[in-house]
């Protein structure tokens, strides 16, 4: 079967996309994009050519830039194209000059894609059957795992690589075949990128020894998606298995964690997602055998071990470490933790229309006990308070202990203060200094509601 009649029916069998479909070309002028307007033309869809100019190669950048504006003048087709000043880019990003080119171009594809203008369905690249060799191997030696060992997709959300199935030698032969001229960037001659280097070096090296590497490469590739399929379905189930959800945070039970095996993988898929990193997974592991209160941190988590559980919880959201509440009645609003926000609500109330509520959002005091102004604020180390019923203080850390708080729990708690007195510990516990008594005469009642921030 021709090449163009493969092409054809992958892109249907896959549904890459449709003959009514506008698509945007990623074209650079080389044999690869040059053969993808040939056979995009050929099977009757309609495109656009998108073509970056990243200023590397001197000379040799414009002249391709001026190839590819003629080729899409051939095809009678508009021609979009963006220079960019990459090497300042890349210094001032601390980036590679590859990465550095990467983003820009994926940004500005994106960009054009998602203009309110734009009926362009999809951006469609050449990458082709050793491009993904070359980057299976890439992702090998740099440990991505077992998602990067199944290569590059056909269809990744709006990026379509039909060409995925074709070996280089075919769009060689395809080219000779419709007398298609393209340029060389002569970058592609140099070992100093990592592309290159294996391109050039190590993989005409391996062939010495296993004539066959790519295609086996290539095979292997086809395998590794059918496991990273079934990878995929058993982490789900683990994760049905372990995940107690309580609000934002994620509970798994440290005892039955510790049974599954393999168990630095489905820790490294369970953390990675609350941003750890692979080189953290061994120190989570520790966790499970560690004192309860230690815990590691990521850049938008924690993972805590609370007695025979590990807690994944988001990191604090800021707030003010102190609010001023002048007088009541008011509505005094604040963030509680994570994206739970609260308030309270103050109110007077005669002694004779009062009934004592059975909640611990709702704090009761004598009023004439009560002077304002009030401080609302996070607990800290070395508070102390005269629980409810009690005569003699206790300090908050230990409060909290008999409490069973866990620390992010803790971390989440509020008091408030009267004359560097806490009168109340918000959610738990008033102090017995401001009690209703027999004599109260008037109420002072706050009442604390939390809700969900959007």
């Amino acid at each position: 079967m021709d090449l163009l009649q493969r092409y054809k029916d992958l892109i249907k069998s896959n549904g890459l996309f449709h003959l009514n479909d506008t698509l945007l070309l990623a074209v650079s002028g080389g044999l690869d994009s040059v053969v993808l307007c040939e056979l995009t033309r050929q099977a009757g869809y309609d495109f656009v050519i998108a073509h970056c100019n990243f200023k590397l190669r001197g000379k040799e950048s414009e002249r391709d830039k001026e190839f590819v504006n003629k080729l899409a003048k051939h095809y009678n087709v508009d021609f979009i194209v963006r220079d960019f000043d990459t090497e300042n880019y890349a210094a001032a990003n601390k980036l590679s000059i590859q990465e550095a080119a990467r983003k820009l171009r994926y940004d500005w594809f994106e960009q054009i894609l998602t203009s309110h203008l734009s009926a362009l369905k999809c951006l469609v690249t050449a990458h082709h059957a050793d491009d993904n060799i070359e980057t299976v191997m890439m992702n090998f030696f740099r440990g991505t795992g077992i998602k990067g060992l199944r290569g590059m997709e056909e269809k990744q959300g709006k990026i379509v690589r039909p060409l995925l199935f074709a070996r280089r030698r075919e769009l060689e032969e395809f080219a000779k075949e419709n007398n298609l001229n393209f340029v060389t960037d002569s970058s592609n001659f140099k070992d100093e990128y990592t592309r290159n280097f294996l391109r050039l070096n190590v993989i005409p090296m391996l062939e010495k020894v296993f004539p066959q590497v790519t295609n086996n490469l290539l095979f292997n590739i086809d395998r590794f998606r059918d496991v990273e399929m079934l990878y995929d379905q058993s982490i789900e189930w683990h994760k049905k298995n372990l995940f107690e959800y309580k609000g934002e945070e994620i509970h798994i039970p440290v005892l039955k964690l510790k049974k599954i095996t393999p168990l630095r993988s489905v820790v490294y898929e369970i953390s990675k997602e609350q941003g750890f990193s692979p080189h953290q997974v061994d120190d989570i592991i520790r966790l499970l055998d560690s004192d309860t209160g230690k815990y590691i941190c990521s850049s938008t988590h924690r993972v805590l071990k609370n007695r025979n559980w590990l807690i994944f919880t988001p990191l604090a959201a800021t707030s003010p470490e102190i609010i001023l509440i002048e007088n009541g009645p008011q509505n005094i609003q604040f963030f509680s933790g994570g994206n739970k926000k609260s308030s309270l609500q103050f109110e007077s109330i005669p002694n004779f229309d009062f009934a004592f509520p059975d909640t611990n959002n709702i704090a009761c005091f004598d009023a004439s006990e009560i002077v304002f102004p009030l401080i609302l604020r996070k607990w800290k180390a070395g508070d102390y308070f005269y629980p409810l019923g009690m005569k003699k203080q206790k300090k908050l850390a230990r409060f909290f202990i008999d409490q069973k708080l866990s620390k992010p729990d803790k971390e989440k708690i509020w008091v408030l203060e009267m004359n560097k007195k806490i009168v109340w510990v918000i959610g738990y516990r008033i102090d017995d200094r401001f009690k209703i008594t027999g004599h109260t005469k008037s109420i002072l009642k706050v009442t604390c509601t939390t809700s969900q921030t959007e």
